[in-house]
């Protein structure tokens, strides 16, 4: 028997055998259930608008099951029409009102036609889930209602008269345009029973900040971080490079509705610093990408590159300091502002110079080219307290902590964002850290502690240690054994200064992405994190499947998922497409490959169905199914106290 003060505590809550036996009838059913739909998404890059429509869209499942409910039944137009109106309810119903040409009485018909629909499609949606969990996902005004009408047998003539005067009751009243919103919003949360986003929520994108409140207000959402996650992370506990990283990728796309507007970073120091320094420089080589339009906060596109430029020799040097801190981190080639010839306006890169594209650097003193002068110095204290004092932004990264970790194993699958570092043999690679060094799942744990210590560990209770995770958060971001970054180097300079040397600029890749697209070496990475691999799948982002150029997400005989298909419209033209969603549901995986979105247009995703299920999967056969066959066991131990009198029953 279980430890018996565990029982007694358990009896509280289920004081019988009557109690008890009715909940685990309850949990066995539940068990017999199909699993519920898992979406994955990565690399949303600030794309707010298109990663809604996603959302909104279920990455295309709702026009399928649209399809699948109405068939011939619907004119295409019909069916789209539906489908726009789950997706945005409350802005086509206000353009059916204002639409002058309707009649009252067509109204009323329409909204008839329209909920019946709905009611269609809800079914359609639900059919996997208990009534109490589709109950409890239902606005409570409008609970009983939708309840009745989803569960009423229309073959029961005594119940269609009931069935037509619910729909007729709520039109008459002038109630029906909630009640469709609520329609749509129901049939939305049902389509998506869990949410994965593997990483790479920030930057290039116009808005991360909406997207961030997307995720808080998700019903059942995990976060896997990325590299640019841990940047802002990093930013949030204050670390300046990082700051001025995001500042720096903030100016070079535009995305100054998202820092100002959205976290309420005073960018109006950094703006005056850089009028003044760089006043007659044209910043020729920091031109914002101007991929999105500021609705709030526009800046003028030279005033942008000058900002640009500003806060991107700032980062340079901090780095530089960061570097020279740390050199368990290996980063001594990195150091580049100190092999520059001033005079000449050359950089000496492995034994070659080259003749830079901008050499005005009045902030930079040859002879202590890291640190930085008494302007940039006093600019950084200003902009780190806006950072740590951003109450939106700290509310979005405590999110990340409680929602997040750099990999998670859900349902046998293994989601990280970047990499598992490997050598040119295809062996894990250690990182050196001032604790040693790690390699593997090893690595992974280790940096998830590391990542939590830089904004939890209070800096009193352990000054240095606390200091470390802190900066660390910079190497996380682009250091070579970062299983985040996984690349050889980070080329920020190359790109800002040398960019007409191509080659200079090329990032190359962890060998991991060469091994891991084969079978052998997916195999073993599962097996380092206790997975089997006749079943378990990989599933990842960070780099972008090139779709045009022929590459597929699913590599490794299908135990590798990559999923990043280029959300960001700074990716489209590489890759041919806007993304990927991949979907597991209780029957078969399936990748929906994503268009560009435009608002207004035909945007649903092409669905090709990957891996067939040898049988359909059912809520016991997952991670919560086991959970509940716990509690199950737990119960039943329960029946046998109260049979054996070891607790007392309560009626």
């Amino acid at each position: 028997m279980k430890d018996i003060e565990y029982l007694k505590l358990l009896s509280k809550e289920f004081p019988n055998s009557r109690k008890a036996a009715a909940e685990i009838i309850n949990l066995r059913a539940i068990c017999a259930l199909p699993k519920g739909t898992e979406y994955f998404f990565s690399d949303i890059h600030g794309e707010y608008e298109a990663f809604s429509h996603l959302l909104r869209s279920s990455s295309g499942i709702i026009r399928a099951k649209i399809e699948e409910t109405f068939g011939n039944m619907m004119s295409e137009a019909e069916q789209l029409q539906l489908a726009n109106l789950i997706y945005y309810p409350r802005e086509v119903i206000s353009n059916i009102r204002h639409d002058d040409a309707i009649t009252r009485k067509e109204l009323a018909e329409h909204q008839k036609i329209t909920i019946n629909r709905l009611i269609s499609i809800c079914r359609v949606v639900s059919s996997k889930y208990t009534r109490s969990k589709v109950r409890k996902k239902m606005p409570a005004d409008y609970a009983y209602a939708i309840d009745e009408l989803l569960h009423l047998d229309m073959n029961d003539p005594n119940k269609k008269l009931y069935y037509s005067e619910i729909v007729s009751g709520i039109i008459e009243i002038d109630f029906a345009d909630e009640f469709i919103i609520a329609l749509c919003e129901l049939i939305q949360n049902l389509t998506i029973d869990s949410l994965h986003i593997i990483g790479d929520i920030f930057d290039r994108g116009a808005r991360p900040d909406l997207v961030m409140e997307e995720l808080m207000n998700f019903h059942d959402v995990d976060v896997q971080w990325g590299n640019h996650d841990v940047d802002w992370m990093g930013a949030a506990c204050g670390n300046t490079a990082c700051i001025a990283n995001v500042l720096r990728i903030g100016t070079s796309y535009n995305s100054f509705d998202a820092l100002e507007d959205g976290y309420g970073i005073n960018l109006r120091p950094l703006s005056m610093f850089a009028a003044e320094v760089y006043r007659n420089d044209p910043c020729e080589c920091f031109k914002p990408h101007l991929l999105d339009e500021n609705k709030y906060d526009s800046v003028n596109p030279a005033l942008a590159a000058k900002m640009c430029k500003a806060i991107s020799i700032i980062q340079l040097k901090l780095e530089g300091q960061l570097i020279k801190k740390h050199p368990e981190y290996g980063l001594e080639s990195r150091l580049l502002l100190d092999k520059i010839d001033y005079k000449k306006g050359e950089v000496r890169i492995d034994g070659k110079s080259y003749k830079m594209a901008d050499t005005n650097f009045p902030t930079i003193d040859p002879e202590d080219p890291y640190k930085l002068s008494e302007g940039e110095e006093a600019l950084m204290r200003t902009l780190r307290l806006s950072f740590i004092h951003s109450q939106v932004l700290i509310k979005h990264i405590q999110f990340l902590y409680s929602h997040g970790s750099i990999y998670k194993i859900v349902n046998g699958n293994l989601l990280y964002h970047g990499c598992i570092p490997m050598d040119d043999a295809g062996n894990f690679i250690p990182m050196t850290t001032i604790d040693g060094s790690f390699k593997g799942k090893e690595l992974m744990d280790y940096l998830n502690t590391k990542i939590h210590d830089a904004f939890f560990l209070d800096v009193k209770d352990d000054p240095e240690k606390k200091q470390d995770a802190v900066d660390l958060m910079w190497y996380l971001w682009c250091g070579p054994n970062s299983p985040l970054f996984g690349k050889d180097k980070i080329t920020t300079f190359e790109h800002l200064f040398l960019r007409h040397e191509k080659a200079l600029c090329v990032e190359n890749f962890n060998p991991y992405y060469k091994f891991s697209a084969m079978e052998a070496y997916a195999d073993k990475i599962l097996k380092e994190f206790g997975l089997d691999p006749d079943w378990s799948h990989i599933i990842n982002g960070h780099v972008p499947v090139k779709t045009k150029k022929g590459e597929h997400p699913v590599k490794a005989n299908g135990k590798l998922y990559i999923i990043d298909g280029g959300i960001s419209k700074a990716y489209h033209e590489q890759t041919g497409i806007a993304g990927y969603t991949l979907i597991y549901n209780s029957n078969h995986l399936a990748i929906a490959a994503h268009k560009p979105f435009v608002k207004g247009k035909e945007n649903t995703p092409a669905i090709e169905n990957i891996e067939k299920a040898k049988k359909r999967i059912l809520v016991r056969d997952t991670d919560i199914g086991r959970s509940l066959q716990r509690q199950i066991d737990d119960l039943k131990e329960l029946l046998k106290a109260f049979e054996s009198g070891a607790i007392r029953e309560k009626f």
